[in-house]
């Protein structure tokens, strides 16, 4: 016996809140890769980036609404039509932010931290102003509903696994686009060195705009796999913002492998002692202990070793 359990009941609530976790861990992975992109590469405290994800949320609230409506017979499929929308819809918002806002603001961390706090109350005020301050959810298709039954108590949600499959997919892509592609070069380029890379030809203002544009459509991302885990409403995002943070710190800022391995870490940690003690206890400790290795090792998990 292991407290008021057998040790097969403790066995299954650990497998379970495991599998659990792992739905958590890819959405702050999703919401990890994009602030990494941001704050990581180009040094900009992004305090809206959950607004960008519940901006993608709602997208797929309306591309819930809109095929349920007018084409019901496409439904089965509308989740992937409300991933590129929300996709879409981030970025492009997120290249206007950069043009009429972050420009003027990078090497200034803290003013870009205000800026991006006060961006934060304006979208948080134009979602309840639209959608209205309750929160709203999607309707899934059927062939995500249900669950996969491992053992006699151990189940696993579908949209979990779908979710997971596409965190793996998004972290491949970025991971190709920053390391093996001539854009991931040029970003490189010009976070490690902004005079010469321009002076080699590089249009260091496009880059700087699709990086940030690319990090809040991440987070758009974030927000359809948000839907299947959590309602969506005007605040949503702020719930998300302090873990994401802490994981781009953590897993060290900067390093892809860094934000998936602090990801795993806090989002197993968090769901395992929820079950156990209560959903603010899980993140007071999950936090105490962050800081306490934070203090042994202040550059965090992992580092990208550049050439000084």
């Amino acid at each position: 016996m292991i407290g008021d359990y057998t040790y097969t009941e403790f066995t299954s609530i650990l497998a379970m809140q495991g599998f659990a976790g792992l739905t958590l861990f890819s959405v702050f992975v999703l919401m990890a890769l994009g602030l990494a992109i941001i704050f990581g590469q180009m040094g900009v405290i992004n305090m809206a980036h959950g607004e960008f994800m519940i901006l993608g949320a709602y997208m797929t609230y309306l591309c819930s609404q809109f095929f349920s409506v007018y084409l019901p017979s496409l439904f089965s499929i509308y989740f992937f039509f409300a991933m590129i929308l929300a996709f879409a819809a981030s970025f492009l918002l997120g290249m206007l932010v950069e043009w009429g806002l972050i420009r003027f603001l990078y090497r200034r961390p803290l003013d870009t931290l205000l800026a991006t706090w006060g961006l934060s109350l304006i979208l948080q005020q134009a979602y309840r102003s639209i959608f209205g301050a309750r929160e709203v959810g999607v309707t899934l298709p059927d062939w995500l509903m249900g669950s996969i039954a491992l053992t006699d108590i151990i189940e696993i949600p579908i949209n979990g696994l779908f979710v997971m499959g596409l965190t793996a997919l998004i972290t491949l892509g970025v991971y190709f686009g920053m390391f093996r592609s001539n854009w991931g070069k040029r970003m490189r380029a010009v976070v490690q060195n902004r005079t010469m890379a321009g002076a080699v030809g590089i249009n260091t203002k496009m880059v700087d705009r699709m990086t940030f544009g690319l990090g809040c459509g991440i987070a758009g991302i974030a927000g359809s796999a948000f839907t299947m885990i959590g309602s969506t409403g005007p605040t949503a995002g702020q719930l998300y913002i302090v873990d994401t943070f802490l994981i781009v710190v953590f897993g060290g800022a900067g390093s892809l492998i860094g934000t998936i391995a602090s990801a795993f870490s806090i989002s197993q940690a968090q769901s395992t002692i929820e079950f156990f003690l209560s959903g603010s206890m899980a993140k007071v400790l999950t936090l105490l202990t962050v800081v306490g290795i934070l203090m042994l090792r202040p550059q965090g998990l992992f580092t990208l070793k550049i050439r000084r």
